[in-house]
């Protein structure tokens, strides 16, 4: 019997393996290695957000993801390179993290309440 996970949850662990990558280097001031971790990570999150367009809440979700991704890695440079000043764009990348979710857990539920 063949155990193997899907094809897209092996890209879901990697995404795992590069934003952990990505982190520690912010933490640990690797700013080169962080720098270059940030392409990968948000074009897997990228990714992985197109391959599950089809499901509200997964696209939903991995929107959200992609923003957040957007939102450290903006804040990460900031501490970087510009004496962390970059904070209040990292919010605005916050904030449009949350507008997807808002749509999945408020909009599209009083939508399906109204039309029952």
């Amino acid at each position: 019997m063949n155990q193997d996970h899907p094809p897209l949850r092996k890209l879901e662990n990697m995404h795992i393996l590069f934003w952990l990558i990505k982190d520690f280097c912010w933490v640990s001031d690797y700013k080169l290695i962080g720098i270059i971790m940030i392409v990968p990570t948000l074009l897997i999150a990228i990714g992985i957000t197109w391959f599950n367009r089809k499901w509200v809440a997964e696209c939903c979700h991995n929107l959200a993801i992609c923003s957040w991704i957007a939102a450290n890695s903006t804040w990460m440079c900031g501490e970087f390179f510009f004496n962390d000043t970059t904070r209040p764009l990292a919010k605005i990348f916050f904030v449009i993290g949350f507008i997807p979710l808002l749509y999945y857990y408020v909009l599209k539920r009083l939508i399906k309440n109204n039309l029952s």
